[in-house]
């Protein structure tokens, strides 16, 4: 069994099939596991999680130990985040999201007027919805007949038409609040995704119960902790690692799959599992084979211009998590997904690990994840964007904390959307594969095998059900059912 790709779905896969009794061989084009999820230093002492910085979900990393009959906690820790995200508004308005839901409807309702009430019967419905569905259109393949024949697929079926698919997610705040800060915080949802609130169906609104009903966490020693700890696992489990071995295409006969040709060798394999994006894994390894044209023409998902920064003093007002919105939401995410650019006032995200593993920084310094919601890579001007984003994040962060940023600046490195395709084969930078800014996109996602090569199965943010660590993991759990079953 080839799996072609270390990230968190790789890694997810292998474990899983190697548990399950198959020989498995990773190939990793990078000299290390992680993908996205990966770890660097910058001089002076900072550490930085490169890619995902928000955990939910945790059983689904530890579900994978407990498959292989371990004990989770001798390899990996979380502790669950309360407060969950420091909100800073544009009118100067700050907000701390509590995890539980009744502090943070009371903290919502002192700070923006909004009766706490409806914070609450908002969320409730988000429950209500993520519990209906989540089973059927998250945890199985939507593109096997026999997911639809069971009793919980025809519960999650009939709650479809209360999840608003007809309406967006924009649509289904407003109608909720009255405060436009609260429908802005509950908009940004949709970049959990890579998507648009202004487009994607109000299904979405269910998002905030991962954090205010099941809990957002923080892994201790970081979000690459996750990596390494499945990486650790699965070499307990025979898997091989190929580093420095990037798969150069996918071998065929016929109808089948028989193996994978790198730089270095040919290998004979029956199945190939590819954690690389879908768009990539067919026109660099699949050259002659048709390609679903109609899948991978779908829209993208936003990407990421990510600053990391080495900051040289300590700021009690930020937690973990920290977002500074734009004053005109609608403005960033038209200038993002119509216009292919970057808008001038743009909201910042600010992860400090630091926060949390002191060692990322030294002593009262912190190490700044800083990031912005960009549009794929489509040859725009990166080097200017990144120099006037750059400047409005400087601007912005410097007004809010009332403290000149730059000066404090003592190490810097940049990800740009071009950069994070070069690093991890995503398609354009796109963080998340396809966007979810229509009704149907859960729907239209590649599935997680080949309906043209027998052998052939994918997994990660790419295909279905999507991208986010999350969503990872469940395609290397829908995958692996998949390869087991037969």
């Amino acid at each position: 069994m080839a799996i072609i790709g270390a990230g968190v779905a790789g890694l997810a896969t292998a474990v899983r099939l190697a548990v399950a009794g198959h020989a498995v061989t990773v190939f990793e084009a990078s000299g290390t596991f992680g993908g996205k999820m990966h770890q660097f230093s910058l001089p002076g002492g900072y550490r930085f999680d490169a890619g995902p910085s928000l955990f939910t979900l945790p059983q689904l990393v530890d579900d994978i130990f407990r498959l292989a009959h371990r004990e989770p906690a001798d390899y990996f820790r979380y502790e669950r985040l309360d407060p969950i995200t420091n909100y800073f508004f544009a009118d100067g308005t700050r907000l701390r999201s509590w995890a539980d839901p009744q502090r943070f409807a009371a903290e919502v309702e002192a700070t923006l007027g909004t009766p706490a009430a409806a914070v609450t019967r908002f969320l409730a419905r988000s429950g209500r919805n993520y519990e209906a569905t989540a089973g059927t259109f998250l945890h199985k393949s939507l593109h096997k007949a026999g997911t639809y024949l069971s009793t919980e697929t025809l519960k999650a079926v009939a709650a479809v038409p209360g999840l608003g698919l007809l309406g967006t997610m924009h649509q289904r705040h407003e109608k909720a609040f009255a405060d436009p800060r609260l429908v802005q915080l509950f908009d940004r949802y949709a970049t959990y995704n890579g998507s648009d609130p202004y487009q994607a169906p109000a299904t979405l609104s269910m998002i905030p119960h991962l954090e205010h009903g099941i809990g957002a966490f923080y892994p201790e020693g970081g979000i690459y902790a996750i990596a390494s700890s499945l990486a650790r696992l699965a070499e307990e489990f025979g898997v091989t690692f190929r580093y420095h071995e990037p798969v150069e295409e996918i071998i065929t006969a016929g109808r089948r799959v028989t193996g994978v040709r790198t730089a270095l060798d040919v290998y004979d394999f029956g199945r190939v599992v590819s954690n690389m994006d879908v768009v990539p894994t067919y026109r660099r390894l699949l050259p002659r084979q048709p390609a679903p044209e109609r899948t991978l023409r779908q829209p993208r998902s936003s990407s990421a211009l990510i600053f990391y920064w080495g900051i040289t003093r300590a700021f009690p007002e930020l937690d973990l998590h920290n977002i500074f919105f734009s004053a005109d939401y609608q403005r960033e995410f038209q200038a993002i997904f119509q216009e292919q650019t970057v808008a001038d006032d743009v909201t910042v995200y600010v992860n400090v690990t630091s926060k949390k593993t002191p060692t990322d920084a030294p002593t009262g310094h912190e190490n700044w994840f800083v990031m912005v919601n960009v549009p794929h890579d489509q040859g725009q001007d990166w080097e200017a964007l990144t120099a006037q984003t750059r400047r409005s994040v400087l601007g912005k962060l410097t007004a809010a904390l009332g403290t000149d940023i730059e000066p404090l600046i003592a190490a810097e490195k940049v990800w740009t959307p071009p950069g994070i395709a070069a690093d991890t084969s995503s398609f354009g930078g796109a963080l998340y594969g396809s966007s979810s800014n229509n009704a149907l996109a859960a729907f239209l996602r590649h599935p997680n095998f080949s309906g043209q090569l027998e052998g052939l199965y994918f997994c990660g943010g790419s295909v279905h059900p999507g991208g986010g660590i999350p969503l990872c993991l469940l395609s290397a759990k829908i995958v692996s059912s998949l390869i087991n079953e037969e």
